[in-house]
């Protein structure tokens, strides 16, 4: 079946960036895009990195999982690439693609710090994002292109909460 992910809100560029913005993430996508992998496999072949990469694919809901069995042991999580194409509608002001691609390419230790912000501001039970926007000084794109970079957090309507393990 051919499934299409059709972008069309800038922030959703972000997790495309981030996809393949590391030499593991890039192997890892291609391994799940041809074949089911297991988590236990990825991490055996590229490390605690390939496991951290599936675990952001599945957030980015760029990946599908099943339960599979392997030669009589417990059932395991396999993942494989949802979609097989991807449709961009690009037509945006330049401050909000400014603003995605400051978030998508921010360095790491950067965006670690704003991270932990928005965390401290959403609390345990989460928070309106107009109100965490305007706390930290940034514009909403700017927030929902950091919180679908992080894998800790997550937008729940006009609300961010932290993501359950």
């Amino acid at each position: 079946m051919n499934r299409i992910k059709v972008i069309n809100e800038p922030s959703e560029l972000v997790p495309m960036l981030r996809a393949v913005d590391t030499r593991v993430k890039r192997e890892v996508l291609k391994e799940v895009t041809l074949e089911w992998r297991t988590s236990k496999e990825i991490e055996e072949k590229y490390g605690p990195e390939g496991k951290e990469a599936l675990k952001f694919f599945e957030k980015m809901k760029l990946v599908e999982t099943k339960w599979q069995s392997s030669s009589g042991s417990h059932p395991e999580k396999a993942y494989h690439t949802y979609y097989t194409s991807f449709h961009i509608n690009a037509s945006w002001p330049v401050y909000e693609i400014s603003d995605v691609l400051a978030a998508a390419m921010m360095p790491e230790d950067e965006f670690q710090d704003v991270e932990k912000k928005v965390l401290q501001q959403v609390g345990p039970d989460g928070r309106f994002a107009g109100d965490v926007a305007e706390n930290l000084g940034i514009t909403s794109t700017m927030l929902r292109s950091l919180v679908k970079r992080s894998v800790k957090l997550d937008y729940r309507g006009h609300r961010i909460e932290r993501l359950k393990d």
